[in-house]
């Protein structure tokens, strides 16, 4: 029987699989709300709260890969730096129907975690460096906390740097 309140998703059940210490948190969801409001409902810092990317890494050849990046959430991907990281011709977001169909969740609920298709993660290394992460849990408005460490030896991410500061005002 699942504890009251924690929504049962296709992450939760890929984290429980794998052994995965984690914690539960809920808010209220709103519609492009994004990171500040999810960090300002838990009371913890945005630069904690990690949100997963879908990018489309476009080849030489004229094909689309897909892969997942977990950014910081009051940053930004500089996708040209992630293009020359990964050494692929260009990098831009994917496309709402495109998120849905490589990892079976809704933009605003993707989690790393339990994805339809296997894509390869990559990293901000810098939120490796954070004491704990806050990352979607699959379902808008739930997210789970855990340690960096279990974050990347559940998802086998590869750190990179192409992390640039969000100015707000």
């Amino acid at each position: 029987m699942k504890a009251p309140g924690i929504p049962v998703t296709t992450a939760v059940r890929a984290l429980k699989a794998a052994k995965v210490h984690f914690e539960p948190h809920t808010y209220t969801y709103v519609e492009r709300g994004g990171t500040r409001h999810a960090a300002e409902s838990l009371g913890v810092d945005e630069h904690s709260v990690v949100k997963t990317l879908v990018m489309e890494t476009h080849l030489s050849d004229g094909k689309k890969r897909a892969v997942l990046v977990l950014m910081h959430g009051d940053c930004e991907v500089s996708t040209k730096e992630l293009a020359r990281t990964l050494q692929v011709k260009s990098v831009a977001p994917a496309s709402e129907a495109a998120v849905e169909r490589y990892t079976g969740y809704v933009p605003g609920g993707v989690s790393p975690f339990g994805t339809r298709t296997l894509l390869p993660i990559y990293v901000e290394e810098t939120v490796l460096c954070e004491a704990r992460v806050y990352v979607n849990g699959g379902k808008r408005g739930f997210l789970v906390s855990l340690s960096p460490s279990a974050l990347t030896a559940a998802l086998s991410a590869v750190p990179v740097r192409v992390g640039i500061p969000v100015s707000r005002a």
